[in-house]
């Protein structure tokens, strides 16, 4: 598979997840700003890896993650629908301190 379409892919799984994560009811992923750094697609397809960054520190990214997990099903079934992919690829979270890494060198 050429990398221009994994980059659209990638790009078109990051807007439809951060949308999808606005509507979760889970305490531990809207108590916190999450934001998504950034979504890496297996070259089949199968798997995608979306890395998950904290305002509040990487300790609420840990736990928004164990969120996310629980919620991944309907996750994949959102994206599913929102997406004309002809799998939706299984999904993994990642916890990221990227946010809090830039914080630290903004100050």
């Amino acid at each position: 598979m050429p990398k221009y379409r994994r980059n659209r892919i990638n790009d078109a799984l990051a807007r439809e997840a951060s949308e999808i994560i606005r509507d979760i009811k889970d305490p531990r992923v809207s108590g916190s700003l999450l934001s998504i750094v950034r979504v890496d697609v297996t070259r089949d397809l199968s798997y995608a890896t979306i890395y998950i960054s904290s305002m509040n520190g990487m300790e609420a990214a840990r736990e928004a993650v164990k969120g996310l997990k629980s919620a991944a099903g309907y996750m994949r079934r959102e994206l599913g629908y929102a997406l004309s992919l002809r799998h939706t690829p299984e999904l993994r979270f990642v916890a990221d301190d990227s946010i809090e890494y830039s914080a630290g060198i903004a100050a």
